[in-house]
């Protein structure tokens, strides 16, 4: 955590939301929720994105 943000990598290629969905699917796993709880508000085709956790 830097700045009060989370800071992830992953390997998933900027493509067709991959990245995304891999960011989504790894902060879900780190908060032991379900990937359908973690919600991307904005961002998706930047470097830095906004997620929303629902529960």
């Amino acid at each position: 955590m830097e700045d009060g943000h989370i800071l992830v990598k992953v390997r998933a290629k900027p493509q067709e939301g991959a990245a995304n969905e891999a960011v989504r699917r790894l902060l879900a796993k780190a908060l032991e929720i379900a990937p359908s709880s973690v919600e991307m508000l904005r961002g998706a085709t930047s470097r830095e994105k906004q997620f929303r956790v629902l529960g």
